[in-house]
């Protein structure tokens, strides 16, 4: 097998989003499109890839990091002189590469395995990607000869009525044999409306010095997508979406309601887990086996583990043990770690604290800053005050601790193991372990104080 490149362009501004935001840059399913093209390279095992960068330069290269090589198009002149700017990288080598636009994030590695493939079996200089649309209006034609070989791609623009009826279109994707494609790129001229360098043009020259152009059609239209405005990027928003769920569904996971549960392309769930409708996976999410998540519940970089149940909650960059119980209506906050069979309940905010096994707090308390040991039991409205106004400090809680209601607990401070802390106690002194600790006025009563009134 040859060696096989890629070359994907991410240079252009994209005016018809109306963002500051750059076109490549922007999420489809939580994650920039430009990364969604240069993940599917990778998986493809592509010997190289090189990125061609402009508006936008630093913040893809932050983005994608050393996975790829970078070329600089100062001036955005066309998709052909896009390509060019990669001839100081790939130019001497010999091989296949395909190029991709960094716009088309539901591209698959299968596809581009496939179009590589089909083009290295026919010995072709060129070879197309393309499909079928139902509605093929605004896309060029591929216009096949009576023995199915390509002859040209015609615009719609300038497509006759009869190859307008065409439903053959060119996605923009496309393999050449490598030294082929800079030798046609440096006789491509730009004598057209808007002075620039088109790719596609390369087709054309290849035709006419009798080199074999093929297409390989891919069977789902929807990983031809370009967004090149908000509407398109709702639309493969939608695709990925579902593509996402449908994998999911098929793996053994419960989706109630498919078209109102977003998960990110970079989940993993496992079997007879359920998620309930308006579910929410942002970034790098982990979900376990059996595991119930309910209703509006969003889970953002966090790990779940087994035949635990989130109800109506927010998790953000933290980690859950097996047999949790969170909600309804608790915050699990970055830095959070639970451990196994411990219970948040509802209106619960966690932050930056840890929960050892078995360990509850189960309504209407904050714990932040705070290392909570095992069984111990926070009660309703236990507070750990962790903030003086300028700095935060650790709040201690050793195993088998009871802090009854309406405990403020002022950090830094320990409270030892088995302890007890009466309801309505603010704690200002570490508390020996086993201890009964009471940190509150005595009760007065006024008799007949109302009646004399």
């Amino acid at each position: 097998m040859n060696d096989r490149y890629a070359v994907i362009l991410a240079a252009g501004q994209g005016k018809r989003m109306k963002s500051n935001l750059y076109k490549v840059l922007h999420p489809v399913c939580g994650k920039p499109m430009v990364e969604h093209v240069a993940d599917q390279v990778e998986r493809a095992g592509l010997s190289e890839a090189v990125t061609v960068i402009g508006h936008g330069a630093d913040a893809v290269k932050e983005l994608l990091g050393t996975r790829v090589s970078y070329a600089f198009q100062e001036e955005q002149l066309g998709t052909g002189h896009a390509v060019m700017q990669a001839e100081n990288i790939l130019g001497g080598k010999q091989g296949v590469t395909v190029v991709l636009c960094g716009d088309t994030p539901l591209i698959r590695a299968e596809t581009i395995q496939a179009l590589m493939s089909h083009h290295e079996s026919t010995g072709a200089s060129a070879s197309i990607l393309t499909a079928k649309a139902e509605d093929p209006t605004g896309y060029g034609r591929i216009i096949r000869d009576d023995n199915g070989h390509v002859t040209s791609i015609v615009e719609h623009k300038d497509a006759k009525m009869d190859e307008r009826e065409i439903k053959e279109i060119n996605t923009g994707t496309y393999c050449f044999d490598n030294q082929e494609l800079f030798s046609a790129l440096r006789k491509v001229g730009n004598e057209n409306a808007q002075g620039e360098y088109y790719l596609p043009d390369v087709i054309g020259i290849l035709k006419k010095e009798g080199k074999t152009v093929t297409a390989w059609q891919t069977p789902d239209f929807s990983e031809t997508i370009g967004v090149n405005d908000r509407v398109a990027l709702s639309a493969a928003e939608i695709a990925l979406r579902h593509r996402i769920n449908e994998h999911w569904m098929r793996q053994g996971v419960t989706i109630i309601d498919p078209d109102h549960t977003y998960i990110s392309a970079d989940s993993v769930i496992g079997t007879d887990t359920t998620l309930h409708p308006g579910v929410t996976l942002t970034g790098s999410v982990e979900i376990g086996s059996e595991c119930v998540i309910g209703p509006y519940t969003e889970i953002t970089d966090s790990k779940i583990d087994d035949q635990s149940q989130v109800r109506q909650s927010v998790i953000s960059s933290s980690t859950v043990g097996k047999q949790v119980k969170i909600g309804p209506f608790a915050h699990i906050r970055p830095e959070s770690v639970l451990a196994d069979d411990v219970k948040i309940g509802n209106f619960v905010e966690v932050k930056k604290s840890s929960f050892d096994k078995g360990s509850k707090a189960s309504h209407l308390s904050y714990i932040g800053d705070a290392e909570v040991g095992q069984e111990v039991n926070m009660g309703c409205g236990s507070i750990t005050v962790n903030y003086d106004g300028k700095d935060k400090f650790l709040t201690r809680i050793e195993d088998g601790a009871f802090v009854g209601c309406n405990a403020n607990l002022i950090a830094p401070v320990t409270v030892g193991k088995g302890a007890y802390v009466a309801a309505g106690s603010t704690i200002t002194d570490d508390i020996p372990s086993q201890s009964l600790s009471i940190a509150r006025a005595r009760q007065t009563n006024k008799e007949d104080y109302m009646s004399n009134k």
